[in-house]
């Protein structure tokens, strides 16, 4: 499978290539394993954060007031202790996010990249405890576990992980 790109422009490599929107490419192994490689290491970059500070404190993005009070509005009883996937992902769950995420496009670099979550809150990254979700998803819900406490635990429970580098 090839990369897809436009006539005179170079053939883009690397990270680059992540930053280019998924509409540009066809079904590609070679680049899912980039996007999930990325994804896996923002994930354990955040954990280990968590890890680190007071998650009450933690401010992951400029827009973090208006992406909880917007996520709080349009998702009031959305309990984000443990995220059951079915319900993010069926097609009235899919509608409604989609009209959520869709207000911090331009407003949230990034917004629909591909982003693993946890789905218990008391628990660390795993195969068993990860789906994924779009960046703006993952901000509503980490900063909705941040600031209503469900985060507090995990400096006590877990420690910080060196990151791996090949």
């Amino acid at each position: 499978s090839k990369l897809l790109y436009d006539q005179g422009e170079k053939e883009p490599t690397g990270l680059d290539v992540l930053s280019r929107p998924a509409e540009e490419f066809e079904n590609d192994p070679q680049l899912e394993v980039m996007w999930a490689m990325k994804a896996y290491e923002h994930a354990e970059i955040y954990f280990n954060i968590l890890c680190s500070v007071d998650p009450r404190s933690l401010r992951l993005t400029p827009r973090d007031d208006k992406i909880y009070s917007t996520f709080r509005q349009e998702f009031p009883d959305l309990d984000v202790r443990i995220l059951v996937e079915d319900e993010l992902k069926s097609v009235e769950g899919k509608k409604k996010w989609r009209e959520f995420c869709e207000q911090f496009k331009e407003e949230v670099e990034d917004y629909s990249f591909g982003t693993l979550i946890r789905t218990d809150v008391s628990e660390d990254y795993s195969e068993k405890n990860s789906i994924l979700v779009t960046r703006i998803q993952f901000f509503a819900i980490e900063i909705a576990r941040n600031r209503e406490g469900y985060n507090d635990a995990i400096r006590t429970k877990f420690k910080p992980s060196r990151t791996k580098k090949e």
